[in-house]
């Protein structure tokens, strides 16, 4: 369910970041105003009012361009609302000329916004071919078409690397393998067996990505320019909408292999989205 927030106190304060350049200087942000929160809690459905679907295997049925496996669905098979939690589960089974079924939810129309800190409270799943991920596109890929519109992936990952996420920013002239990204490594424990609060904070200027409240990157308008060597364009300047997915195979995870257990289930305990 959408609530609407009048203040909900969250000062963060980012301290030093572990993967970036130390000398690089730190800005602390304070996001207070909570403008979208979903806690899960209509139980069985999700809130049509926030929420709808991307269906099948992709508008050139090529696996969403990236040569992913699975059919996304609006089952409750595949995405359902229990006990508190969103359920994003991918089974192995052959529907519509593919031998894996998924979801793929989206605020398209819905909800957008151009900055802020977006966050989710998540558990996925373990295995080769498993890639889930909590990410935005820009509001006007109709028009302007990827990677022109922009892309902000808060949080990738690949089953078979259970201790790692990545955080990334696609744009022309950095896009797909090209992406400007970062990882996040988790000592002593794995993404898979509890939850973790996965955030992005999102200025004019700069987009800071946190792994439980630890900023472990930032992308400036100069870092584009320094990465592409001055052919890179800064496209997060308009409203973006959120996506939530668990794909099966494709380029960058490859495929199940015979250790991958389905069907499993990434769970989502809540999204907020907040305003300075």
């Amino acid at each position: 369910m959408i609530k609407l927030i009048g203040k909900s106190l969250v000062v963060l304060t980012l301290l030093m970041l572990t993967s970036c350049d130390p000398n690089e200087a730190q800005r602390v942000a304070s996001f207070d105003n909570l403008v979208m929160q979903d806690e899960f809690d209509i139980e069985g459905t999700l809130d049509s009012n926030l929420w709808t679907f991307d269906l099948g295997k992709g508008p050139g049925n090529d696996g969403w361009g990236n040569n992913e496996l699975q059919y996304y669905t609006d089952r409750t098979e595949n995405v359902t609302v229990e006990n508190g939690y969103l359920l994003i589960t991918a089974k192995e089974e052959a529907f519509n000329g593919a031998n894996y079924t998924s979801a793929r939810i989206k605020t398209e129309g819905l909800f957008e916004q151009a900055y802020g800190r977006f966050e989710a409270r998540i558990k996925v799943p373990y295995g080769k071919g498993y890639w889930p991920a909590f990410w935005l596109l820009g509001n006007d890929c109709g028009q302007n078409i990827w990677p022109q519109c922009g892309e902000i992936d808060i949080m990738e990952y690949l089953g078979n690397m259970p201790t790692t996420v990545f955080g990334s920013a696609h744009g022309p002239g950095y896009a797909a393998g090209d992406a400007i990204s970062k990882k996040y490594v988790l000592e002593n424990d794995r993404f898979d067996t509890g939850f973790h609060v996965f955030g992005m904070e999102w200025a004019p200027d700069y987009i800071n990505y946190y792994v439980d409240d630890v900023l472990y990157q930032q992308i400036t308008k100069q870092n584009v320019l320094e990465e592409t060597n001055g052919e890179g364009q800064w496209v997060f300047d308009h409203p973006f909408y959120i996506i939530l997915n668990v794909a099966i195979g494709g380029n960058l995870p490859g495929s199940p292999n015979t250790e991958t257990v389905f069907p499993q289930t990434m769970i989502v305990d809540y999204v907020r989205v907040y305003q300075k």
